[in-house]
Formats: structure tokens, sequence, C-alpha cells
């Protein structure tokens, strides 16, 4: 067994990172994922490890900051939370149209603008469906726990390098700031290796190499892009993670990632106490999206609903999979309310048994 400790979401995603190997950590204060930096400055991973932290003067120059580490094919990231990762979205798009690894980490907030500090989902869209401009995809996964804000980070550094991609975890304030136990992950010592592909100059091998995003012959951005959609559709065949809960004699499916799927874990009990059988299909990447798992449960169940912290986002792509065979609908709340077992229940009842 690993290292035991209680600690905050955004304190696990911190000691995560120097566990990792990661080289380094580029970010900006934001709440409610300002403990990442705080821990990580406290915890000076320079003497620990190596790695290399720094408040830049902003979002932006965070995630520059970011493209540069990732291109010399440093194991580098960035955290922060909603408004922040708004501001990031060019760099993002810089960075997948370069082809480089890196892990983003977004506690999201409530919105749009400022909104609140209050924890939401309403960022799903953002990230799923490529918030910056382009064609283009992030890996995406959504921890249900401290445990998985952990290894997660491990999990997200992984895929990131295996497909030359950005990845993100999509995680909120309610999970950031909670304290629960974790295992801790034994140490992994910081890479040597120099990548055949990163800007580390000239040698007797080869070139320079030469990263960048910008081609403006039209035949060869086109072929690029086509070269990403190819890189996504493996993605989307090797990669698909989910967990179900009590769904093996399921009449009817709630659809929940992240805070909510743990408040749909006690409706699940409170329906079944009822006689309801249901039970609790979570999303664990949110891309790429367990459609094809979920359209094989419209064979069981009669009908899903979807619980978000936002007005209904993931429902669209529950609703792509179903293809129509089964009825959907959504319940949510939104400014940083959480919904409670017994709404969920309640709205169980009325929108899809009754509805």
């Amino acid at each position: 067994m690993g290292e035991l400790r209680l600690m905050k979401g955004n304190e696990a995603v911190a000691e995560a990172a120097i566990r990792a190997g990661a080289d380094g950590y580029f970010g900006y204060p934001i709440t409610p994922q300002s403990e990442v930096m705080e821990y990580l400055m406290a915890e000076k991973p320079h003497e620990r490890t190596g790695m290399v932290v720094l408040q830049a003067e902003s979002e932006l120059a965070a995630i520059n900051m970011v493209y540069g580490g990732a291109a010399c094919g440093k194991k580098v990231m960035t955290s922060s939370s909603s408004p922040g990762i708004s501001l990031m979205q060019e760099g993002i798009s810089y960075i997948a149209g370069a082809e480089l690894p890196c892990l983003l980490v977004n506690v999201v907030r409530g919105g749009p603008g400022l909104g609140t500090i209050q924890p939401a989902q309403s960022d799903y869209f953002q990230s799923v469906k490529g918030g910056g401009h382009g064609d283009y995809r992030l890996i995406t996964l959504a921890p249900a726990s401290v445990q998985e804000m952990s290894d997660f980070v491990r999990l997200g550094f992984e895929l990131a390098f295996k497909y030359r991609n950005p990845a993100m975890i999509l995680s909120d304030g309610a999970i950031g700031q909670m304290m629960e136990k974790v295992e801790l992950f034994d140490p992994v010592p910081r890479s040597k290796e120099i990548l055949p592909w990163a800007t580390t100059g000239k040698t007797p091998d080869r070139e320079r190499n030469i990263i960048t995003s910008l081609d403006l012959d039209p035949k060869r951005q086109e072929d690029f892009n086509l070269k990403l959609q190819k890189k996504y559709r493996e993605i989307e065949e090797k990669e698909v993670r989910f967990e179900k809960i009590q769904c093996d004699d399921a009449e009817y499916l709630f659809v929940a990632y992240g805070t909510s799927s743990r408040v749909v874990q006690k409706a699940v009990q409170l329906a079944r106490s009822r006689g309801i059988r249901v039970g609790l299909f979570r999303p664990i990447t949110l891309w790429p999206f367990p459609s094809k798992e979920i359209f094989a449960m419209t064979e069981q169940v009669k009908g899903i609903l979807s619980v978000e912290m936002s007005a209904g986002q993931m429902v669209e792509d529950i609703r792509l999979a179903v293809k129509g065979k089964i009825k959907v609908d959504y319940y949510g709340r939104m400014g940083g309310i959480i919904p409670t077992p017994d709404e969920v229940v309640e709205m169980l009842e009325k929108k899809i048994i009754g509805g």
C-alpha cells in the first residue's frame, strides 16, 4: 500500500505532479484552485526532484510557458479555474496544433463571466468540444474523488505523451476543496529521455526540429488536420473509461460525472429503497465520450436522466449516443448550487418515469 494522507483535492493534484516526475508547473492563482500552486511553492519540489514551479504574470503567460516546456519534450502542466482556462484557450489550441503533450487542470467554478467561486460543471462544452479555435480535441478526465485527483495526474501525463496531445483533468470547486483520504503512488523519477520530436537543438543524428502550428499551404494544412482526426479516432477507440454502479438490473439510468456522480450514488440508494431499479453510469473520460457503452444500455433501460451542475451540456452527448431509442432528459442546478439526492430522485420520477 502507498503512503496514506488526508488531503484537499487541489493538494492531491500538486503532490501527484511532483511524484509523477513533472518537470515544470506554470500557473496563476484563481479561486477555487489556488492551493495547487500554494502547495507546490511550500513543498519546494526543486529540492525534492528538480521540478520548476513558477507563478506567471498571467494565464496567457502561463499557457505559453507550458507550450515552450512541452516543445522541449518536458513533462509540464498548469492549473486554473474557469475564467483562467478561458484566457488560455488560444495557447491550448496552439499546443494541440503543434501536437505537444501537456497536462491542464480545470477546477471549475460557476459562470458565465466571473460568476461565482462555488463549484459548477458548466465548462463541459469548453473542455470536450475544443474551447479554442480549430478542429482539435483534449483528452478529458473527470475525477469524482480526491483519490482520482491524484491518480489522474499520472494517467493524464501518460495519455498526453502516448498521443502527443494535451490532456485535461476537469474537476470542480467541491472536489478541489474537499478533504479525503488519499493513497499516494510511489514517486517516479523525472525522465531524462530526449524525445526525437522535441526542440533540443541539432544533433549528430538529425537536423534541428521546428515546432509550430502554422502552415499557410492549404493542402498541407488539410493533410495535417486529417492526421489529427485519425489520431482522435484512435483515442476514441482505445481510451474510453467509465464506471457502472448498480446497472445490472437497472430499468432506468442516471448519467453523471464528478461531484454530481457522488450525489447520484445516494440518489440510487434512495430510489431503490422506493422500489425503483435505477443505476448510475459515470463517464470517466468526457472525451472520448463513452457513446457506444451508453447506446448499449438502451437495450436494457427505459430512460436516462443526465444530472449536471450546469444548464445541461453533457445531456446533448447522451442524446446523440442513444440515437433516439429511449427518452433522455436532464436535471441540474447552477450558480454553485449542488443538487440533492432527493431532488434527483424526484426529477427521475417526474421527467423519466412519469414523463
